[in-house]
């Protein structure tokens, strides 16, 4: 066993002809009635895109559970890689690598797929890395897709992990494409800084980093391991638009067309010029809104692990 979620487990296999794979088996404790129903739908969206930044279906199986199955990711995922006791931390180029590649991925899955998907699940854990870095977003179990005509889903129960949630689906439980650019945006926060997002102290790392953010002192924001080895123009631009993608209104954060556009061309660019705003003053009402709905604690009645 490789890796384990709420309702699967992963492993890694070889097959006959010598491959690596990763086989994701749905957990045999998960006595939901619409198991059969969620593995298709994963099934269908997985088997659905095809992109260097998605993970790549290589079969599936239903003898003795329900399997699908991945080549496997040398690499591990960016969880891992940021967070995991290794000897040396990613370094700035392949940083910004992944940030592209997550980028150009979300992307496809909002604009070039012929059904609009929603991941719902964007986090470290769920981008693997290959064997040149290359990322590749994963685990399509609670994405969603999303007819042409329609503007988002309203979805219950709220399932995603803590610390990625936008404000209106945690709040509402409303899902289009600016759910998952917020989840992106805390992303790239976390391949800036090295932190996670809600770290063992319960601390927020959105809240910690917003006054930086709004100050402009980026170099507070900076992960330590990277020892001032990093190309500062890119770090501006993934700081910029990770500031974007976070904004309490969802009206507010930019399309993922546009995210790719902050990335590479930064404030040169259009959507740079498009986005700009007012900075959040520390009494504005959306600095408030938002400080409050981070102002969440962990339950006294469960496990820190658990609810992380």
């Amino acid at each position: 066993m490789v890796g384990q979620g709420g309702y699967s487990e992963v492993y890694k296999g070889n097959l006959s002809d010598g491959r690596t794979i990763a086989v994701k088996r749905l957990a045999k404790d998960n006595k939901s009635a619409n198991k059969e129903k969620e593995f298709l739908m994963e099934l269908g969206i997985i088997g659905h895109v095809c992109h260097p930044n998605t993970a790549t279906l290589v079969g599936c199986c239903i003898e003795n559970g329900l399997y699908l199955i991945f080549n496997f990711s040398q690499n591990g995922n960016l969880e891992s890689a940021l967070h995991g006791k290794r000897t040396k931390s990613l370094d700035w180029p392949v940083r910004y690598k992944i940030a592209l590649g997550v980028a150009r991925g979300l992307h496809y899955l909002h604009k070039c797929c012929k059904h609009r998907i929603i991941h719902r699940d964007i986090k470290a854990s769920n981008v693997l890395l290959g064997p040149d870095y290359e990322p590749q977003i994963a685990d399509f179990g609670l994405a969603k897709w999303l007819p042409n005509k329609w503007t988002h889903h309203a979805v219950i129960p709220i399932e995603g992990t803590f610390g990625y949630l936008a404000p209106e689906y945690f709040l509402n439980g409303i899902v289009d494409e600016k759910t998952d650019v917020f989840a992106f945006g805390v992303l790239l926060l976390e391949i800036i800084t090295g932190r996670k997002p809600v770290d063992s102290s319960q601390q927020n790392l959105l809240l910690w980093a917003k006054p930086f953010m709004e100050s402009g002192n980026i170099t507070e924001l900076i992960d330590p391991s990277l020892e001032d080895k990093y190309d500062s123009d890119q770090m501006h631009r993934l700081v910029l638009a990770s500031a974007y993608c976070v904004r309490q209104s969802s009206a507010w954060r930019p399309s993922m067309s546009e995210v790719l556009e902050l990335l590479t061309k930064g404030h040169d660019s259009e959507a740079a010029k498009n986005w700009r705003m007012p900075k959040c003053t520390s009494d504005s009402d959306e600095l408030n809104d938002f400080s409050m709905f981070f102002g969440y604690h962990v339950p006294t009645d469960i496990d820190l692990e658990e609810f992380l």
